[in-house]
C-alpha cells in the first residue's frame, strides 16, 4: 500500500504503508486510519518531533563501528549502492520539507491511501 502526502506548498510525498505509518507515529498523529491531517497549529510540533527522530537516527548510525570487512561483505552481497539499507533520517527528509515548506506557507498536510 501506498501513502500520499499532499500540501498546497510543495510536491506530493509518496511512500509505502510502513514507512509512512512510522513517521506519522513520529508526528504524533494516528496511523490507523487510511487519512490524516497535520493542521497549520501542528506543524511546529510535528516538525521537532521529525527532526529529533531524524537526529536521534542518525547518532545511531554515528555511533555504529567502521567495519571495513562487513562493508566488503555487504559490497559481495550487493548490499551497497541503490541496494544499501535506506535510513529513517533518509526516508523522513522529504517528509521534513513538506512541513517546513507548509508552515512557511500556512497550509496543513494531509495523507491518505
Amino acid at each position: 500500500m501506498l501513502v500520499t502526502f499532499k500540501s498546497a506548498a510543495s510536491a506530493d510525498v509518496i511512500m509505502f504503508g510502513a514507512v509512512a505509518r512510522t513517521l506519522i507515529d513520529i508526528l504524533g498523529k494516528t496511523a490507523s486510519g487510511d487519512s490524516g491531517i497535520v493542521t497549520v497549529p501542528q506543524l511546529p510540533e510535528a516538525i521537532t518531533r521529525l527532526r529529533a527522530a531524524i537526529d536521534e537516527d542518525r547518532a545511531r548510525q554515528a555511533e555504529r563501528p567502521h567495519d571495513p570487512d562487513a562493508e566488503a561483505q555487504a559490497r559481495e552481497a550487493g548490499r551497497s549502492g541503490m541496494a544499501a539499507p535506506v535510513s529513517l533520517a533518509q526516508r523522513a527528509w522529504p517528509l521534513l520539507d513538506m512541513l517546513e515548506a507548509s508552515l512557511r506557507e500556512n497550509v496543513p498536510v494531509v495523507w491518505g491511501t
